[in-house]
């Protein structure tokens, strides 16, 4: 994951940070910051999926070979911490990435003993039409926000995720 874990808040810590609305011993979860980020991620993986129909690509490896797209050739390892997925989510992804003929391995010319993962022509090819989907969902998502909430959204997301 690209973000350490952070020591646990102790709990008067924790109760000096409530969101309004939200008292001690409730657990509102229209109130839950946690609750509230996995439905919008929800929310964008069924909106990805309509828009990237026949793609065939799911989020997480759309998210793998863009980045790999923009690296051009990367470890495995360097690859999932880059798109925050572990070992074996990324071993995974690269996987079938990698039987679907978008991406191959091949020795890095610098350490003959490592393989680095390397982006195909097909898959320069999925991510160009992909990209569009993409942009398609996230505007979607986003689209009751004005040009400022956007903006305001992305950067407290960033900043969430480190």
């Amino acid at each position: 994951m690209s973000a350490p874990h952070e020591a646990p808040l102790a709990l008067e810590e924790a109760l000096a940070l409530l969101p309004p609305g939200m008292v001690p011993g409730s657990y509102p979860l229209e109130s839950s910051a946690g609750h509230l980020l996995r439905r919008a991620v929800q929310r964008h993986q069924v909106l990805f999926q309509d828009h990237a129909t026949g793609l065939g690509l799911t989020a997480p490896q759309f998210a793998a070979l863009t980045r790999l797209a923009e690296l051009r050739r990367a470890t495995q390892n360097r690859l999932g911490r880059s798109v925050a997925m572990d070992p074996a989510t990324i071993q995974g992804v690269m996987k079938r990435l990698m039987l679907r003929g978008l991406v191959r391995t091949e020795k890095d010319p610098l350490d003959r003993r490592t393989l680095v993962l390397v982006i195909t022509p097909e898959g320069d090819g999925a991510v160009r039409t992909a990209r569009a989907a993409g942009i398609a969902a996230n505007g979607a998502l986003m689209r009751d926000l004005n040009e400022t909430e956007r903006a305001q959204l992305l950067a407290l997301l960033r900043r969430l995720t480190g």
